[in-house]
């Protein structure tokens, strides 16, 4: 595979075209450097992003203080998904404390579901404005704030309220993902191009050598999240009042809060100002609140130019294409997630140990807690095992497949395009586990099946999910943030639409008749998939670049 000097693959972000290694001229790395004067790490990487001499820069800060920024922000990203699956488990004691259907109390779910999409591209803009630090402190804050309003709500309007409010402000460290770069300058051209990727914090904090074990972390605190929240939040549940799980969740966003306030730093740094002129930084309290990146605003996006970015983003053609085809592959994630405790119930017998709590499976006790009949399975953790084992998989299929694509069709020249391949792969697991999941549910297939067919569909999802990602931050690195920002809210909002209607469409339809339709839904948009693989690399080129102000 051909790779600039630091062994990331190349390409020209302004046209689509692969660029080789012989290309490459010189790298820019700072106003104090000369181009030549490359730093390595003991283990003798080149570095990339190469490091100024400056102390604040965050690629020199200590190991401890980056793995500690490191671990706060993956817990932060941890809250969103957890907090809004939770009311997967408590929407049954709800619905008898409020007299309403189980179906009416999962809108609140959905609003919040709905408001973790919104929210993320919000973080991003803002973030672009204001700055990384402020942005993650102030947004944690207010979810702090909302979160005790949920577990606090006395009547559904208010827990609605509070849901869908927390749910915007959570999904800051999901939300959140540009990034620092390096530049290149080509000897044929005469263009600049801007190489980025990944998450926001972790690229500025990271060298490139480093980041595929640094978000491997991340992540694995996002995968789990959605099936850690009703898998703990019925535990609770066999004994506690349904605002336990709340309270819990309260308590777990006011710990982030103050880690975040205590220890995590600013890790923007603009590399292309030499030393003496980057914004001063004299008092940390002044940096978590943004005073001190309010005053160098100046230096950064307009307030327009960082809002207009994510419009910008979602108008390139391969974004776009990008965003409708996970809007409707990846909703039915969220709609089985958010109401399969409604139909494993009375199918099974449950009670809330087994995850699949119904009315006719447990009933409201002394206090308000729900009492249980016998507890034998654990149906959530079918997800949470084949989301762990996707990620497992993937981290050697999806380098494997690009290295065998760039070497046997493209002369070793990478294509961001390779990485729609491991979609072909993981789709059959996703259309069987569907199909499955609507027979089972269906015709009272043992819930063993009713798992594994959960877990066939989840781990189809997970490749899918880092492929797609994968492909349009390489296509658009300089705008890694507001492309991981589309994606997300693809995902977040096609569940929100499905969560609507999942349930009186099985009860409409029948379980097979429905999952059936989402399976040839699915199987349908991986036309798009198609016509990305193809025509992916003109589509770039016709819509031309991003050229944002700052990364």
């Amino acid at each position: 595979m051909s790779t600039d000097v630091a062994g990331k693959p190349a390409f020209d972000t302004e046209n689509g075209h692969p660029i080789s290694g012989k290309d490459i001229d010189h790298i820019i790395v700072t106003p104090q450097q000369g181009p030549t004067e490359l730093k390595t790490s003991e283990d003798g990487h080149i570095l990339y992003p190469q490091p100024s001499d400056d102390p604040n820069d965050p690629l020199n800060w200590s190991w401890s203080k980056k793995h500690l920024i490191l671990f706060i922000i993956s817990a932060t990203s941890f809250l969103p998904d957890y907090g809004s699956a939770t009311g997967a488990v408590t929407l049954i004691p709800q619905s008898v404390e409020w007299h309403m259907s189980e179906d009416a109390v999962n809108h609140s779910t959905v609003g919040n579901l709905f408001m973790i999409g919104a929210g993320g591209i919000f973080t991003v803009a803002f973030a672009a404005y204001f700055g990384r630090l402020p942005v993650f402190f102030w947004f944690t804050v207010i979810a702090f704030a909302t979160a005790a309003w949920c577990a606090g709500a006395a009547s559904f309007e208010s827990f609605m309220t509070a849901r869908i409010l927390n749910g915007f402000f959570s999904t800051v460290a999901q939300g959140v993902g540009s990034c620092p770069s390096t530049i290149f300058k080509y000897r044929q051209r005469r263009r600049l191009m801007v190489l980025q990727g990944g998450l926001m914090v972790i690229k500025d904090m990271f060298f490139f050598h480093e980041h595929a074990r640094k978000i491997n972390i991340w992540s694995a605190f996002i995968i789990v999240s959605p099936y850690m929240g009703p898998l703990l939040g019925a535990f609770m549940l066999t004994k506690l009042k349904w605002q336990w799980p709340f309270w819990i969740l309260t308590i777990l966003t006011g710990l982030c809060m103050f880690a975040i306030a205590f220890f995590v730093d600013e890790t923007y740094y603009d590399r292309r100002l030499p030393i003496e002129k980057q914004p001063p930084r004299q008092s940390r309290l002044l940096r978590v609140i943004g005073i001190e990146q309010w005053r160098s605003r100046h230096l950064r996006n307009t307030f327009w130019e960082a809002m207009m970015r994510p419009v910008q983003v979602i108008l390139k053609p391969t974004v776009l294409i990008s965003f409708v085809y996970f809007f409707f592959t990846f909703a039915w994630v969220v709609g089985i997630n958010t109401t399969l405790a409604i139909f494993i119930g009375p199918l099974y017998d449950f009670g809330l140990k087994q995850i699949g709590i119904s009315s006719t499976a447990s009933t409201a006790g002394a206090k308000g807690i729900l009492t249980t009949k016998t507890s034998t399975g654990y149906l959530y953790f079918a997800p949470v095992v084949a989301a762990i084992l996707g990620e497992a998989c993937g981290i050697y299929l999806h380098d494997s497949v690009v290295s065998l694509h760039a070497r046997r069709l493209h002369n070793g020249t990478f294509h961001p395009e390779a990485r729609l391949l491991v979609i072909y792969l993981a789709t059959p697991f996703t259309l069987s586990g569907l199909v499955l999941i609507g027979f089972c549910l269906q015709y009272g297939y043992h819930y063993m099946l009713t798992a594994l067919a959960w877990g066939l569909y989840v781990f189809g999802i997970m490749i899918t999910t880092v492929g797609l990602t994968a492909y349009n931050l390489e296509a658009y690195p300089e705008a890694s943030g507001e492309t991981a920002a589309w994606i997300s809210a693809s995902r977040v909002l096609g569940g929100f639409i499905i969560s609507y209607f999942q349930v009186r469409w099985a009860e409409a339809m029948g379980p097979r008749g429905s999952f059936g339709v989402q399976a040839g839904i699915s199987a349908g948009v991986v036309g798009l998939v198609v016509l990305l693989s193809l025509y992916g690399g003109r589509l770039r080129e016709w819509s031309g670049s991003l050229k944002f102000r700052t990364d």
